[in-house]
């Protein structure tokens, strides 16, 4: 039964009436705003229910092992996409995992056929631009190396000057390297397979590239423990970015924080250390 306030409100205000009438109007006002309130509340919480993520879906690549490959038994494997998995879970989200070329990772994010890249993308000022990044969770500094009996060897540009140092051609190593080793002779190949060879051989005196990448060649078979790490890691932000991230749709605030916590979760659980340990066995700074 609906009761019109305005009524009971013009009692007059000496009587004993009119204390009572004042409460009870007082009373049937609070109980309508309740209620009014109970009624707004609940369509806006089925409607966050509604909109509750049930799936996140990765694009990835599968040839940047060990971020993301193809183990022997064809499974989609590696440090990234453990990681995403991880974070479905803290989540509680089904984790679809796309497996893209790495050009058409990011067109594909901007055509909404996926949620997230997950593939070792580095934050740069021109990312930026166009997309946003979680927080940062990795970092893929450049190192040199060179052979083992080159003991005298360091990574200076003074100790590099007239040296040969070999570098994958149009790669951001080959930039930082024009930059800052002038003095050494550059010389460029098709790709890192191919400087790695060279310098075991012996036809150049130093290579430079992706350190995690190269931490795993000299600690293989491949290397045939020719050579090792010379000088410390390179961490300049222009050429090798502002850390790895997650990448997201420009302005999509709401997945951007889920993922941010998620990570938070997956490192304070201590599971974030435990793909390191797995993925990342040798030295890389």
């Amino acid at each position: 039964m609906r009761i019109d306030t305005a009524i009971w409100c013009q009692v007059r205000p000496r009587s004993h009436l009119a204390v009572f009438a004042l409460w009870l109007c007082l009373s049937l006002v609070l109980l309508g705003s309740y209620e009014g309130t109970q009624a707004q509340e609940q369509p806006a919480a089925a409607e966050r229910e509604a909109a509750r993520r049930v799936v996140l879906r990765f694009l990835t690549t599968s040839d940047f092992p060990p971020f993301n490959f193809y183990d022997e038994d064809g499974v989609l494997t590696g440090f990234n996409v453990d990681l995403a998995r991880a974070i479905c879970l803290d989540l509680d989200v089904t984790c679809e995992i796309k497996v893209e070329p790495w050009e058409n990772l990011l067109p594909s994010l901007l055509r909404k056929e996926g949620d997230a890249v997950i593939a070792s993308q580095m934050v740069t000022a021109q990312a930026l631009t166009n997309y946003d990044f979680t927080d940062r969770y990795f970092h893929t500094p450049g190192r040199f190396a060179g052979r083992r009996d080159a003991t005298g060897l360091e990574a200076t540009p003074e100790a590099l000057s007239g040296r040969k140092v070999g570098v994958a051609q149009g790669t951001t190593h080959e930039a930082f390297i024009r930059q800052f080793f002038r003095g050494s002779q550059i010389v460029t190949f098709k790709d890192a397979d191919a400087a790695r060879e060279a310098l075991k051989k012996g036809d150049v005196n130093a290579i430079f590239g992706d350190a995690i990448s190269l931490s795993f060649w000299l600690n293989g078979t491949a290397s045939n423990q020719c050579c090792e790490f010379k000088g410390e890691a390179f961490l300049e932000p222009k050429f090798f970015g502002d850390g790895v991230a997650i990448a997201v749709a420009k302005g999509d605030r709401q997945l951007k924080a889920e993922l941010d916590d998620a990570l938070k979760q997956v490192r304070s659980s201590g599971r974030f250390v435990e793909l390191v340990t797995r993925y990342f066995p040798f030295r890389i700074y």
